[in-house]
């Protein structure tokens, strides 16, 4: 039970009543934490070894809560798909395959539905993972693994609308769903493949994506006089130039503010090459950057322009101007 709380004078009834809900979901989540055992490393181990889909199922408000798993599986790099456990027993259990495996939630684990299902699960050999309440129940005593989702009390006054124990099963199925990207060894690519759209999406463009590269790359050699050096950036109209040596290697960039001290100390552009006035080893990424950590690198330095480099060569790729990220939508 959540601790005693005094409510001061001016906190009215329904802000009251939501910090106890709050409270009380809290201290649900705490209790499942704790029940926490070796169970999830098999849990986890089935759904790292399903050759197929892992298929959620459940009924009512933990059927909710199973679409928001199977989700977040899907688009975590596990295959998953929710199936509603009544439409599964009138002909829906035909989207499950051999190679599945089955998540299965119900509270007090002897939902109807859900349990007409067993049979069903066991003819095919399929492994089935349960989340419940009553980890001694039909579905509990069934199941390969069986994750303890007890709770103290729901946040219900009645104690009968699913609410701390829903917001349990979610907690727990989010855990399993982390746990399994990390044996995965998921990676931001691999979340920036299943996330194309939306500001998610421009999130996890990467650097490669927006780039300016090939003939509109702004270059010139080293010995490269400044007059070269100023039509190079003229012509590119980025304000700024990649400096390289006979290798191909990035030594430096020569930016507008580069070209301004230098004209304020009267130098010769005839005579003046781009090493005497280059800003030597600037600030860069390489190509597998996402483009957020790129505006996060130019916010950090104060910089506008940002060469992206091969990690090998140290040869540059493409560069890439702050107006870039911004106009693709990058934040």
């Amino acid at each position: 039970m959540p601790s005693a709380r005094k409510t001061p004078a001016s906190e009215g009834p329904a802000l009251a009543s939501a910090r106890r809900v709050l409270a009380i979901e809290g201290a649900a989540i705490e209790a499942v934490s704790r029940a926490l055992d070796a169970r999830i490393e098999r849990a986890v181990q089935i759904l790292a070894d399903c050759t197929g889909k892992v298929v959620v199922v459940g009924m009512g408000k933990s059927g909710l809560i199973c679409r928001k798993i199977a989700a977040t599986l899907a688009s975590t790099g596990t295959p998953a798909s929710f199936l509603h456990a009544a439409e599964a027993v009138h002909g829906d259990f035909g989207v499950v395959g051999r190679g599945d495996a089955i998540l299965a939630l119900s509270y007090s684990g002897e939902t109807d539905e859900v349990v007409r299902l067993l049979p069903l699960l066991k003819r095919f050999s399929l492994p089935l993972i349960a989340i419940t309440g009553k980890v001694d129940s039909t579905l509990g005593r069934a199941a390969d693994v069986t994750l303890d989702a007890s709770v103290p009390e729901e946040a219900c006054p009645m104690g009968l609308a699913p609410t701390a124990s829903t917001t349990a099963a979610l907690a727990l199925g989010d855990a399993l769903a982390v746990a399994l990207l990390e044996r995965r060894g998921f990676s931001e690519s691999d979340f920036a493949v299943l996330h194309p759209a939306g500001s998610l999406g421009r999130r996890l463009l990467k650097v490669d994506e927006v780039m300016h590269a090939g003939d509109s790359l702004p270059l010139v050699a080293a010995k490269a006089t400044l007059a070269d050096t100023i039509v190079e950036m003229s012509g590119k109209r980025l304000g700024v130039t990649g400096v390289i040596d006979d290798g191909g290697r990035l030594l430096g960039i020569v930016t507008d503010g580069d070209l301004r001290r230098a004209m304020g100390r009267n130098v010769d552009i005839l005579s003046t090459v781009a090493t005497d006035v280059m800003t030597p080893n600037p600030v860069t990424v390489d190509g597998n950057a996402l483009a957020a950590r790129a505006l996060a690198v130019m916010q950090e330095r104060s910089i506008t322009s940002l060469f992206i480099v091969d990690p090998a060569t140290g040869a540059p790729l493409g560069v890439l101007h702050l107006h870039d990220l911004l106009k693709a939508g990058v934040t």
